[in-house]
């Protein structure tokens, strides 16, 4: 293939950003250096909405970053819908490009067509979840038609780029489907507790009593969830509502966050099988081994670089109904408990966890393998830091421009955890364990406090007075 027709190389994730931010690449011509952009140092800061669209659209002399690419269509949607945006990229590549002309010389496509191809790859690729979006079809299959003109080269690349955005979407409605059925068929664990007041057939030891083996099934779960979200996901969450229209959000016509929110939703079921585990056992022997288990377990998450199972083990370990059984951790060899706390301390912004993490990242990216290679992020946490340094910096400037400097960072931050994202778990299914940790019965907070009481009895009025109440909620009972 001669020099014309080869695709503009991307570098992957790792490279995108360096400590600066979004840099001008060396092809970029003379004209974009002003033109409604502003640079500082060859970084560009802001801009106004029109040229930094005009930015993302390459010409014959001239191709995006692919940083500053990530970056515009992560942040664009701040400001308008993805539809929108590719509307106005469809139109520039058009006209700027003459290839709305009837009778257009193929020599005309050919000089532009694998720039503009690949533009789209790595918005399908990286955004996919825009194209769920009828009218991002449309836009698309509109430019790509004009594109597959240019000779059989361009037809066979656009048809290869069709089928893997479809192969991704239908992956991900298979996904939420799973997802869907597991949500249906988890019910309360009080229903067992009513059936069976004080024993219950399996338990989590029963299933897989190597705390090792069961991290690495957390693992996989994880790194399943994780790979569904998309870096939108983290903007779209911080989208208001329009505030001309108090019905309409602005991506009120679909579900823009949902692999987001399962992932928390996951966290939080983690947190409460825990509790549930430990609160469940009728010996206080029992219990105490449970939370010896659950503290190896958490202990190999580490390890692992599972930090959000890891967070989801201990927040279950500290709830109230758990902690309150002192009798059982009197029984428990506490000093291993005591290390990960420390390890997952909140004091100091999360001091030591940021750092275990930054070891953890460093240890990825010099890594000969996937063991090594796994980031897990406590998420709640990142998204709380994405979330803060979005609400601490304006959208605009003072003169109307986008603070793309902001969104720089953003983009910094969003594209970490989209390498760590793309790791693939080493270790071996085990469909008996993840059916258990996905789909077995989990206390709610009361049933946890009624659960909790039955085990060790109350020890002041308030406590008492509680437990009363929820027997008869709960139970029916008196």
């Amino acid at each position: 293939m001669n020099r014309e027709h080869r695709m503009p190389q991307t570098s992957p994730f790792a490279a995108m950003f360096d400590s600066r931010g979004y840099t001008r690449n060396l092809y970029q011509s003379k004209e974009d250096t002003c033109g409604g952009l502003h640079y500082h140092d060859n970084n560009l800061l802001s801009g106004s909405l029109e040229a930094l669209i005009q930015h993302l659209v390459p010409n014959v002399d001239y191709y995006p970053d692919r940083t500053y690419i990530f970056t515009f269509l992560l942040s664009s949607r701040l400001f308008m819908h993805p539809y929108e945006l590719m509307a106005k990229v469809c139109y520039l590549c058009i006209e700027q490009q003459r290839l709305s002309e009837p009778g257009l010389d193929k020599n005309q496509i050919q000089k532009i067509a694998p720039k503009i191809l690949q533009l789209l790859t790595e918005w399908t690729e990286t955004f996919p979840y825009d194209f769920r979006d009828e009218r991002m079809m449309k836009n698309l299959k509109e430019l790509v038609q004009r594109i597959a003109s240019g000779g059989e080269t361009y037809r066979k690349n656009v048809q290869q780029l069709h089928q893997n955005l479809i192969r991704k979407l239908t992956t991900v409605s298979q996904y939420e489907e799973v997802l869907a059925k597991i949500n249906a068929t988890s019910t309360d664990c009080i229903t067992v507790l009513k059936t069976k007041p004080q024993s219950i057939q399996r338990d989590i030891i029963t299933v897989c009593n190597d705390p090792y083996a069961l991290a690495e099934q957390l693992t996989h779960i994880e790194l399943e969830r994780l790979n569904y979200i998309g870096p939108e996901e983290f903007i779209q969450a911080f989208v208001q509502k329009d505030p001309l229209d108090n019905d309409k959000s602005c991506y009120g016509d679909q579900k823009k966050t949902g692999n987001l929110e399962a992932y928390v939703e996951w966290f939080n079921r983690l947190s409460y099988l825990v509790a549930t585990e430990i609160c469940m056992p009728v010996k206080k022997k029992h219990r105490a081994r449970v939370i010896e288990y659950f503290i190896d377990v958490a202990r190999e998450c580490f390890n692992i670089g599972n930090f959000n199972s890891l967070m989801a083990i201990i927040s279950g370990m500290n709830m109230s109904p758990v902690s309150r059984l002192k009798k059982t951790w009197a029984k428990v060899k506490t000093d291993k408990f005591d290390i990960l706390e420390h390890q997952m301390d909140p004091s100091g912004n999360f001091y030591n966890y940021r750092t275990a993490l930054r070891g953890a990242a460093q240890r990825s990216s010099t890594a000969h393998s996937n063991r090594e290679r796994i980031v897990i992020p406590f998420f709640s946490l990142l998204i709380k830091d994405i979330y803060f340094l979005n609400e601490s910096c304006a959208n605009h400037l003072p003169n109307g421009h986008v603070n793309f400097e902001k969104f720089c960072e953003l983009a910094k931050q969003v594209s970490e955890f989209m390498m760590w994202k793309q790791v693939e778990c080493p270790f071996e299914r085990d469909r008996k364990i993840l059916q258990y940790l996905l789909t077995v019965p989990v206390f709610s907070e009361d049933a946890l406090y009624l659960a909790s009481y039955e085990s060790e009895s109350p020890e002041n009025q308030v406590e008492k007075n509680r437990w009363k109440t929820l027997r008869s909620a709960l139970l029916g009972r008196v």
